[in-house]
């Protein structure tokens, strides 16, 4: 495996943000920054060798500082939303940043994803470390959190996550990644074709908030448990597409511990993308609030649907559910959670 790092400028207040990437044999490569520990490109072999990047990035800093799609960031404390960017533990409230409308949305401006981590590289590894102090965000505990990226010889890139609080909190982590399978010249992922672990979601109201309802996919156009190609029913007459402007919603998983919770693949590369996790959840979000006034490391339009994100995490709005998978950490508690995405060709 080759490794190398790069300077990547400095941020607005002046810290260095570094590029690391790492290499294979076969050349398939992956490239991190250190600001979000964002995923700035992932190249992996179509069905004829050729090397295609199937991740969306930035080329300049200042776009990832500026960004408000996350980028193949790290979220958190919290991914997705919270309604009313407020939630109680064990009596308290907490008012956190409201950035989304009334809501809070990905962790705010004081995430992950606008905070330099540091980094070490151990072989394969790139291993991302940062503290977050009690308060930041009004989140409550100082939070020691650890990002693992493990990129493998045979094309697997495994995520873990690690972190403990000196006081019970909530913590909630996904990767926020934008792929496209058929590489940077592709204009949009409505031909990919998907398959999802699940037969029930989570309906979710008009601000894309879960209601507490579940929701069997049978019948309706959520329903990814055979291979079908993410346009085909997207424009379908259904309130949820309305709401979300598309496919904006979270999957309930099936099985238990670590299992697989999709297949995204290309007819048109070859290349097939097979993500597993033991996370509850997944959110289907098919960029649809791309709107092209930026542009990607190759100059192109970020535009509407060019990409597709497959977000591993507990459910949305968890803190106003109790019935839901819990996202408390307690003070002194060990989180561990893993996602693997499997790159090969069909």
């Amino acid at each position: 495996m080759q490794f190398t790092k790069t300077a990547f400028g400095n941020t607005r207040n002046g810290e260095p943000v570094s590029l690391y990437r790492l290499e294979n044999h076969s050349g398939a490569c992956l490239e991190v920054l250190d600001y979000g520990c964002r995923i700035r490109s992932l190249t992996v072999p179509d069905r004829n060798g050729t090397l295609t990047d199937v991740i969306l990035g930035y080329s300049e800093l200042s776009d990832y500082e500026t960004d408000t799609t996350g980028q193949g960031a790290v979220i958190g404390r919290h991914a997705n939303r919270i309604r009313n960017a407020r939630f109680t533990l064990n009596g308290k409230v907490y008012d956190l940043e409201k950035n989304d409308g009334n809501n809070h949305l990905h962790g705010g401006k004081y995430g992950f994803a606008f905070r330099v981590w540091n980094c070490a590289q151990e072989d394969n590894k790139l291993i991302f470390t940062r503290s977050f102090p009690d308060g930041e965000g009004n989140y409550p505990g100082n939070l020691d959190v650890k990002v693992t990226y493990e990129w493998t010889e045979d094309n697997r890139l495994l995520i873990t996550y690690e972190a403990v609080s000196d006081a019970d909190t909530i913590f909630n982590p996904t990767n926020h990644s934008y792929f496209n399978l058929e590489g940077k010249d592709s204009d949009s992922v409505l031909e990919h074709e998907l398959m999802l672990f699940s037969s029930s979601m989570t309906e979710s109201d008009p601000e894309s908030l879960p209601n507490g309802t579940i929701l069997t996919v049978e019948d309706t156009p959520f329903d990814f448990r055979q291979f079908k190609t993410i346009g085909q029913d997207i424009g379908a007459d259904h309130f949820l597409l309305k709401y979300g402007n598309g496919y904006d919603h979270n999957y309930i998983l099936e099985g238990q511990g670590f299992c697989k919770a999709a297949i995204l693949q290309s007819q048109k590369t070859g290349i097939r993308m097979t993500c597993s996790t033991d996370e509850p959840g997944i959110q289907l979000y098919t960029g649809n609030f791309l709107d092209g006034t930026r542009k990607d490391t190759y100059g192109r339009e970020l535009s509407f649907r060019r990409a597709v994100c497959l977000e591993t995490q507990h459910y949305p709005n968890s803190m106003e559910h109790p019935e839901f998978p819990s996202i408390v950490l307690k003070a002194g508690q060990e989180f561990v959670s893993k996602t693997w995405y499997e790159f090969d060709t069909i």
